[in-house]
């Protein structure tokens, strides 16, 4: 019998005694004052705790500036009271965008990217206005997408190294190539580039992405990469990741540099990175933890925390109720899921009290959220709290929050998958149950 439950709690007892059944420890907090306590981040201060998880749309304009999907998107997280909205996934080269509409900056996009600014700054101060405090802090995220590339619409996938777990999803051939040291020397320029570019549009800082199987990402598990400055040894596989790092602070230095880091893939030793070599279903933070000490000495502040690889085993990173189309249900209770990624960030945050750690996985726990986030919050476990999914579907949690204490359950998300499956039809991607009257799922 699976162990995964679909959410139905009705009271914070029922959901506390779920999680003791399941031996998950899960902190909780019917105080929610620490939520809206000032942060001080590299000189700037965030007004709350509360920030927005990059959430792709998958709604650009012609050549990869902003549409109007996504001045409508920003605009309405903006407006809320989160103090830091941490932008999508935005390409650094043409052949690493993950669809014909993912945002891509470059020279030609830049006054779309700055108009973008400008307009969640006007959306964020008319939300000042209305209730007092400072201005959100923006960060963009880089990306390249690497094996998940589809920047005409048919997969094109650029591999760091082959992945039997990954390869056959993706049609990936045993002759395919692997892109080269010097290309990759080549796209660590873009990065520091597109770096610049984002200081220009008006960011605060950026976010060298090294997740959920992209290019980064694969780049920190490729012990398989053979004769190759960029795989093998520890210190090859993440020179990527720490020089690109590097040079951002380097030539870029009043950005916040970030990342937002997959700790551990889930992926069979050793094609994955941060997994126990014994067994793929538990992590082994000795080399993650060593990166983001190596990391934080190249100047990083702030780290989003998150795991798993999607197009493998989705529920790692994304507990759900119901999986994408197409999908199955995972032999696992959502709850552990949760606190499994709770557990991750608190490994870091405890390891490195100085560092801005950012937890996830909270959409799951739908009204209780908040207290969850508050236990993590007052207990040390991180220092900031990502929300994705809920994001979508309810981008002004955040007032409700603060004017009354709790959410609106005719708001929340319900971890459907719909958004999920939008993406991976190539956006747009939004909420099918909250903002229907825009986004729906294909036929």
């Amino acid at each position: 019998m699976s162990g995964h439950e679909k959410f139905a709690f009705h009271s914070a007892e029922a959901l506390l005694g779920k999680a003791a059944s399941l031996g998950l420890d899960l902190p909780f907090s019917r105080d929610l004052s620490v939520l809206f306590r000032p942060f001080l981040m590299a000189g700037r201060i965030l007004t709350n705790r509360l920030i927005i998880h990059p959430l792709e749309g998958a709604d650009a304009a012609s050549g990869g500036a902003p549409g109007e999907l996504t001045f409508r998107r920003y605009r309405r997280f903006a407006g809320s009271c989160c103090g830091l909205i941490w932008f999508e996934a935005t390409a650094v080269h043409e052949d690493g965008r993950s669809n014909p509409s993912q945002l891509f900056l470059n020279a030609g996009t830049l006054d779309g990217f700055k108009r973008l600014v400008e307009a969640a700054r006007a959306a964020a101060h008319a939300g000042e206005n209305e209730r007092g405090g400072r201005r959100p802090v923006l960060i963009l995220q880089l990306t390249h997408t690497g094996r998940f590339s589809r920047p005409q619409g048919a997969p094109a996938p650029i591999i760091a190294q082959h992945n039997p777990h990954l390869d056959p999803l993706h049609q990936v051939q045993p002759d395919h190539p692997l892109i080269g040291d010097r290309e990759l020397d080549d796209l660590q320029d873009l990065f520091v580039k597109a770096a610049g570019l984002a200081a220009e549009a008006g960011f605060d800082g950026v976010d060298i992405k090294a997740c959920h199987g992209y290019l980064v990402s694969e780049l920190l598990a490729s012990r398989s990469r053979p004769n190759s400055r960029y795989g093998g040894s520890f210190e090859n596989r993440t020179r990527f990741l720490r020089e690109t790092a590097r040079k951002i602070k380097s030539k870029v230095p009043g950005l916040i540099l970030a990342s937002r880091l997959g700790l551990a893939d889930f992926i069979p030793y050793p094609y994955g990175f941060g997994t126990d070599p014994a067994d793929a279903a538990h992590s082994d933070l000795s080399e993650p933890l060593a990166l983001v000490r190596e990391l934080a000495a190249e100047g990083l502040i702030l780290l989003d925390v998150t795991a798993g690889i999607p197009a493998f085993r989705p529920h790692y990173g994304r507990p759900f109720d119901k999986p994408v189309r197409g999908g199955s249900l995972p032999d696992e209770h959502p709850l552990t899921g949760v606190a499994r990624l709770i557990g991750l960030a608190s490994r870091v945050q405890k390891e490195f009290p100085a560092l801005a750690v950012v937890g996830a996985g909270y959409s799951w726990l739908r009204r209780f959220f908040p207290h969850v986030a508050a236990g993590v919050l007052e207990s040390g476990r991180a220092s900031l709290i990502g929300v994705g999914r809920l994001a979508y579907a309810y981008p002004d949690f955040s007032h409700d929050l603060l004017d009354k204490g709790s959410l609106d359950s005719k708001k929340l998300c319900l971890t459907c998958s719909g958004c999920s499956t939008l993406l991976r039809a190539g956006g747009p991607v939004g909420c099918v149950v909250r903002d229907k009257s825009v986004y729906r799922l294909p036929k």
